[in-house]
């Protein structure tokens, strides 16, 4: 007899759905302008992937204290201050316009970031019920997809047509919505408890094979966040904002079912396709530029990033208790961070001294270790999907 099935969207889900969004429509707005806001301020390219390299290592720092923070039931307090961080710091770019200054807002909008989307997707996964477990972690996901649809093009055009006062307003206006909805948002109850810290309680360890091999893939995301568009702008390629939307809007497709195919398939097929997907984008990028290879590069990097980040974070988060679910979303968004960071901070060095076509084509070797990594660390955990399936633990 089939079981009914169980409810997956509610007035909460939808809620802190449209909060990450915003939240990440304020963080990608600004990220994939920020290399002309350094430029700007008489920055290099090398600047720029500093201060990507700053933003993230300091959200990855902050992201396990977080996450200890998070796992004493305290998830709505967490998540105000980093939404409250999220509206100050564009109006910060602005205040502090000299680059070492800018520079100390960025790291301060990073603490922002990793505030406000650890605390949304830890209250994600205290919503959306176990059986419908991926498939609404792919649904959550849909927040960032939307966002990347919109946000750099949106960024860019309010950049060069109306200036970064209001680029950076409009990423202000973002946030504070996202308060005003925070305010009626209702989450589960999670007892609150007194949890030691210690350092070794500040990551899970089961979270740990799906971080390792994002952290990787996501070197070579970083470099496309952080760099196709000041790439398109100097290849007349067309603009970036486009790249973004076709990317997006093929990340969104992906991701309405990646979910349910995690759920019922496990997620080795979105480790292998997703790297090799992403790895031909960049070849492409580096070794055929012309307006074809620009846009089939952008459907084949949203395919790639679409399937395979949601698949593994909710690989990262899905065995987790709630009272270690804080902790499992830290470690998975620290590797997340740290990936796009030093991917960015490595792509802006490679330009210094190779240009954007090579170090297009030298970043796609994290598509291989990424598969690597999930051959010899991911699959046979038990936090794999793939795994559970296999063992009948499903």
């Amino acid at each position: 007899m089939n079981q009914p099935k169980v409810k997956l969207w509610t007035k909460d889900f939808v809620l802190i759905i449209v909060i990450n969004f915003l939240v990440f429509l304020n963080h990608l707005m600004i990220l994939s302008t920020f290399p002309f806001y350094v430029e700007h301020l008489g920055g290099s390219e090398a600047a720029a992937g500093l201060a990507a390299a700053l933003f993230s290592i300091v959200a990855v720092f902050c992201r396990p204290v977080i996450g200890w923070m998070l796992d004493t039931g305290k998830r709505k307090a967490i998540l105000l201050i980093g939404l409250v961080g999220m509206a100050l710091m564009p109006v910060g770019y602005l205040a502090l316009s000299v680059l070492f200054l800018a520079f100390i807002a960025r790291m301060l909008h990073g603490a922002s970031l990793a505030f406000s989307n650890t605390s949304t997707a830890t209250i994600a996964t205290d919503i959306i019920p176990q059986p419908r477990f991926a498939e609404g972690m792919g649904m959550f996901g849909l927040a960032t997809a939307l966002a990347t649809a919109c946000a750099p093009a949106l960024g860019l055009t309010l950049m060069e047509r109306f200036g970064f006062t209001a680029l950076f307003a409009v990423g202000t206006g973002a946030a504070v919505l996202a308060l005003i909805l925070f305010a009626v948002l209702k989450t589960p109850a999670v007892p609150q408890q007194k949890k030691p810290f210690t350092v070794k309680g500040l990551l899970d360890r089961d979270a740990l094979p799906a971080s390792v091999t994002a952290l990787v893939f996501m070197f070579t995301y970083g470099a496309l966040e952080n760099f196709t568009a000041k790439y398109a702008a100097e290849a007349s390629l067309p603009s970036g904002g486009l790249f973004f939307t076709v990317m997006a809007l093929v990340l969104l497709l992906t991701r309405l079912t990646a979910g349910k195919v995690t759920d019922r398939k496990g997620e080795s097929i979105f480790a292998y396709t997703c790297n090799l997907a992403m790895l031909l984008s960049l070849l492409l990028l580096g070794l055929w530029p012309n307006r074809i290879t620009y846009f089939l590069a952008a459907a084949l990097a949203g395919y790639g990033f679409g399937g395979l980040e949601p698949a593994l974070q909710s690989m990262a988060v899905a065995i987790a208790p709630p009272e270690r679910r804080g902790s499992a979303n830290s470690t998975f968004l620290c590797a997340y961070d740290i990936g796009i960071g030093l991917g960015g901070g490595i792509a802006g060095s490679l330009i210094s001294t190779m240009g954007y076509e090579r170090m297009f084509i030298a970043m796609g070797v994290f598509n291989v270790l990424a598969i690597v990594s999930y051959v010899l660390f991911g699959r046979t955990h038990p936090s794999s999907f793939t795994y559970r399936k296999k063992h009948g633990l499903l």
